[in-house]
């Protein structure tokens, strides 16, 4: 059985023993959520699926909303990590157990 990239950031986080928040809400006034959070440290980890079969995240509308959701999550101080590939995930891993201060 293949996992899908969610769930295998999932796994990944839980091993790392980063202590994550799940669909964080991070706007007050919008209904957007991170796919997972470390809030203290305002840092948020999107998963980007469908990248190679034109998914929500690469369409469009999908591209678009995606970029303002982004660039409010910037502006409120917020850094965003974009995972799209196992590969960006190990990079991320990597970063916040090696910089990550809970």
């Amino acid at each position: 059985m293949k996992l899908k990239l969610y769930e295998i950031v999932k796994v990944y986080l839980k091993k790392s023993k980063i202590e994550v928040v799940e669909e964080f809400k991070f706007h007050s006034l919008r209904k957007w959520r991170f796919d997972f959070a470390i809030p203290p440290s305002k840092i948020a980890i999107e998963v980007e699926g469908g990248v190679w079969i034109s998914g929500r995240h690469t369409r469009g509308s999908g591209f678009v909303n995606d970029c303002e959701k982004y660039n409010n999550a910037t502006a409120l101080g917020w850094r965003v990590f974009r995972i799209s590939n196992e590969q960006q995930l190990n990079f991320v891993i990597e970063f916040l157990t090696k910089s990550y201060v809970p």
